[in-house]
């Protein structure tokens, strides 16, 4: 059996995101909020399943905690990285949080389908998708008991 994690530890976020500026935007709001999180980062689906999988130069990957989760990625899209996470005995417990320019009903409503914990619209000003950021941080560091690390 795994021992509980001790709420003072940062956890591992893993962040699934192409857009060069958006991956700044959250770099920044993690560092300003709450350094101790550690937060990695993969630029399309396939890689985000590589680095899950632990295949290839991820071999050492840390377990992510929470995952961030662009819908819109090249090579393999979100959509298919949230359904191989949630098929995936090992993967599924870890709770994934679709932050997309999308607000399509049809994506939400497939994101859900798929079991993603929560759907989130990305702002389009920096003061707002920053806010979002943190307030997507704080609510599982400090109010989402997460699972055990395996």
């Amino acid at each position: 059996m795994t021992a509980p994690r001790e709420s003072s530890l940062p956890i591992e976020v893993l962040l699934v995101e192409d857009d060069p500026g958006d991956v700044l935007m959250t770099q920044e709001a993690f560092e300003e909020h709450k350094v101790r999180n550690k937060l990695n980062v993969v630029q399309d689906g396939e890689e985000a399943l590589a680095y899950l999988r632990r295949e290839g130069p991820h071999g050492d990957a840390p377990r992510p905690d929470l995952i961030l989760l662009d819908l819109n990625l090249p090579r393999v899209d979100g959509r298919q990285v949230l359904q191989a996470i949630k098929e995936d005995p090992d993967l599924r417990r870890i709770p994934v949080v679709v932050l997309t320019t999308s607000q399509a009903d049809e994506d939400i409503l497939r994101s859900y389908s798929l079991h993603a914990n929560a759907y989130v619209t990305k702002p389009v000003d920096f003061d707002s998708f920053i806010a979002v950021v943190r307030q997507i941080d704080e609510f599982f560091v400090s109010v989402v008991k997460l699972p055990p690390r395996g």
